[in-house]
């Protein structure tokens, strides 16, 4: 066991199991449904201007996407999209919140292994607090893990809060994730470590470029080479 990190927080979503690639998925076929009145383009950017201005009242997850993607729909078309679609993208919502949990090569293989190990383990994710909860009783992982939190967002203040909640000195953390955004840059911000492992596909609002040598980092190309970085 590396002594260094006495605890280790996993992101869930794209970090554990598949998450974006349903987002995106939905994302075509709500496009492909507005296409008499606007071209593929123009839906995808006109549904992402109204995520992004509802997150401050639906926050992070399927249910605030699946609001957007009515309203943005009512709003190109002027309000003569068929009654018929607008239920259609309120079911492709409720499939994606029943979509079964697929979990990235190595994670769950990885967290049992530093489980057994002894590391102290967290899942830090953000989200719709049902819809976290449903997914990760699905995985059926919890047993390995001594906290799980759900954010409405990951921010420095944040992860601030629930380190100091668990009594956790941020120099004696590291954080695992996909997104530079929410997982990595806080983290390291406040004294922490960190590893980013990228998705093959990230929604535009988590994209940022980072041309700063970044300290106590590391970016991996899958889960299975952390224990490289953890010495074992």
């Amino acid at each position: 066991m590396n002594k260094k990190f006495k605890w280790i927080g996993f992101d869930a979503d794209d970090t554990l199991w598949e998450n974006e690639t349903f987002f995106r998925e939905t994302e075509y076929l709500f496009a492909k449904m507005l296409s008499e009145f606007c071209d593929k383009e123009t839906a995808m950017q006109e549904l992402y201007k109204t995520e992004l201005k509802n997150l401050k009242d639906y926050g992070f997850g399927i249910k605030g996407f699946m609001l957007s993607m009515v309203e943005t729909a009512i709003q190109l078309s002027a309000g003569k999209v068929a009654t018929s679609n607008i239920t259609r993208m309120i079911e492709m919502g409720k499939e994606m919140l029943n979509k079964p949990v697929t979990f990235i090569d190595g994670s769950k293989e990885v967290v049992k292994s530093l489980s057994k190990k002894g590391y102290k383990l967290i899942v830090v994710t953000k989200g719709d607090l049902l819809d976290q909860e449903r997914k990760l009783a699905k995985a059926d992982i919890d047993k390995y893990f001594h906290h799980i939190e759900i954010m409405s967002d990951k921010q420095e203040a944040n992860y601030k809060k629930v380190l100091n909640h668990l009594n956790i000195e941020a120099k004696d953390f590291l954080m695992i994730g996909n997104s530079l955004k929410s997982d990595i840059l806080p983290i390291l911000n406040i004294g922490g470590s960190a590893v980013y492992i990228p998705f093959h596909t990230t929604w535009i609002h988590e994209q940022v470029e980072n041309n700063t040598k970044l300290e106590n980092f590391w970016e991996l190309k899958e889960m299975a080479e952390l224990e490289n970085v953890l010495g074992l």
